[in-house]
């Protein structure tokens, strides 16, 4: 192996190769639900580390590359994707927001697009924000050989070495070695999820990766290979990438454009048609952590092989996932079983049935629970809140807002609030008033005065609000002005 500066690329590569991180965090993750939801899904939870999945890749990028990444996610995550990014170190990153999901190909499309306005023979590394690696030390030699594939025009991804017979990922079948591309192979065929029996042919035969979803490839070479076999993908994009515009610290896809992007992933849109596709076979510890069972998998043990995280006591139980976000949680004499509670419900479920999460999701959909896809504290760009109780008439909600940040001005037509200041210090602005309202003083906000609270001060604001009313629920706010540019 060649020597290597910090970034993991060879000395000669690192002078001539501009690499740019692209990382894509549109997925809700329903089968790690509940604590995964589509208003907090699993790449901002830390389930693996003290850094959330969107963190570990970020901060995995940056080793590998001194670019500032490209972030591609939805409206509804951008304060929590750009509050996580600050938090982990990641200076100056772009953040592009979809105005609606139109799976991988477009995203990819938009971030090439963009890159190759300003260096066309960048190279752009690939990958999901909710994927983890445990063995991060084969990166370094993995990257060379990609970005080798990417300078000779390649379209690269990553296939991952299989340690067991897994019916929830795609399979690469892995051809020849490639002429003058160390450590590159071609690509034989894209195989879609097996059945339990042809998983276990592939393992058995060999040649056969897990299709990790990871691709490097040059911004130039993506653009051609779309044009050639997605143009109506492509073409929409360079519409929507055209009319982008600047919100903030976040760049906004053109709306009525991109919703015109055909849905499609780049593996149907690209590697499953080009000739152009070749992999790069590595090891990796790699997991899309798609499932409880996949979390478990690639969690440090205990002796029994038990998973213990957060407030939990385990008696006579074996190699089973057992974790609690709030309430004391105990499991008894049960084996190969997931156990997760957080402050508003509880799964349970045998490890090899993990898949069947998603089902349990599906069915809250269907009898419209709010469960399905929001937890009971909703985060904001200026902090979060949480129910602590709530009743026909009345609401008790905790609210924390962050130092020097402040909450829309804005009015309600069906309720009143009482807030009682418990932490911190809040500018409270009723009507034509402006009033400083300290730790454990409070005021009344009468149905339908204007109103706002901010923090001036250092610490976090915590307050208590109790809401009275005929209507509670959230769509009663009137925004008069917003420091976020919500509508």
């Amino acid at each position: 192996m060649t020597d290597q500066n910090a970034s993991g690329l060879s000395a000669g590569q690192s002078s001539k190769t501009t690499i740019v991180p692209v990382i894509l965090s549109g997925g809700s993750g329903t089968r790690l639900w509940p604590m995964s939801r589509a208003s907090f899904p699993k790449q901002l939870w830390p389930l693996l580390s003290a850094q959330s999945l969107l963190q570990e890749t970020a901060v995995r990028a940056k080793t590998v590359t001194l670019s500032a990444p490209i972030v591609v996610c939805n409206e509804e995550h951008r304060f929590l994707i750009a509050e996580q990014l600050r938090e982990a170190g990641i200076d100056s990153p772009k953040i592009l927001l979809e105005p609606i999901g139109r799976n991988s190909a477009p995203a990819i499309a938009a971030a090439a697009l963009i890159v190759a306005q300003t260096d066309p023979s960048a190279v752009l590394w690939l990958m999901a924000a909710d994927a983890a690696i445990t063995k991060p030390e084969a990166l370094g030699e993995a990257m060379q050989a990609a970005v080798a594939g990417a300078e000779a025009g390649k379209v690269v991804t990553f296939g991952m070495k299989p340690t067991r017979p897994e019916t929830g990922y795609g399979y690469i079948e892995v051809g020849a070695t490639v002429p003058g591309v160390a450590g590159v192979c071609a690509v034989k065929a894209f195989r879609e999820k097996p059945d339990a029996q042809q998983a276990e042919d592939f393992l058995k035969t060999g040649g056969y990766l897990w299709n990790s979803g990871m691709f490097v490839f040059r911004a130039d070479t993506l653009i051609r290979e779309m044009e050639e076999h997605a143009p109506d993908v492509i073409e929409s994009v360079r519409a929507a990438v055209t009319a982008r515009k600047s919100d903030l610290f976040f760049e906004r896809l053109g709306s009525e454009e991109f919703r015109k992007v055909p849905d499609i992933s780049i593996d149907y849109a690209v590697a499953e048609r080009s000739h152009n596709v070749v992999v790069v076979p590595v090891d990796l510890g790699w997991s899309d952590v798609g499932s409880w069972d996949a979390l478990w998998d690639i969690s440090a043990k205990d002796g029994e092989g038990n998973v213990e995280v957060g407030d939990v006591l385990i008696e006579d139980c074996h190699n089973s996932y057992v974790r609690s976000e709030k309430y004391l949680t105990a499991v008894a004499g049960l084996d190969d079983v997931v156990v997760v509670t957080t402050d508003d419900a509880v799964l349970v479920t045998h490890r090899d049935r993990a898949q069947d999460v998603k089902k349990v999701v599906e069915r809250l959909k269907a009898h419209k629970r709010p469960e399905a896809a929001t937890h009971n504290r909703c985060y904001r760009p200026w902090g979060f809140y949480e129910s602590l109780i709530q009743n026909d008439r009345f609401q008790v909600k905790r609210i924390v807002v962050q130092p020097g940040q402040k909450l829309s001005l804005q009015k309600h037509f069906h309720r009143a609030e009482h807030w009682v200041v418990v932490g911190g210090v809040a500018l409270v602005t009723r009507d034509d008033d402006k009033v400083l309202v300290r730790e454990n003083e409070s005021i009344y906000l009468p149905q339908g005065c204007v109103h706002r609270m901010e923090n001036p001060g250092k610490i976090p604001l915590t307050l208590i609000e109790v809401q009275t009313g005929a209507y509670l629920g959230e769509d009663d706010i009137v925004r008069l002005e917003d420091t976020y540019n919500r509508a």
